[in-house]
């Protein structure tokens, strides 16, 4: 459960934006989305592959 403690005087909208902030970093949404359905392993060992290769793309245009 998540604990906003909201001082005196701040604005709603404020600390609502630092519960969602909050609760986007738990990633509770992402993993109940991700158990919706079975992902083979091999998919996500080629999915973390290609996503590494991406970075290591963007990192080695930066050095030029």
């Amino acid at each position: 459960m998540l604990i906003i403690p909201i001082k005196d005087g701040e604005n709603i909208d404020r600390a609502l934006k630092r519960y969602k902030r909050k609760f986007d970093k738990t990633g509770t949404v992402r993993q109940l989305r991700a158990r919706q359905q079975f992902t083979k392993p091999s998919v996500i060992k080629r999915a973390q592959i290609q996503k590494a290769a991406y970075i290591q793309g963007l990192r080695d245009s930066l050095e030029n």
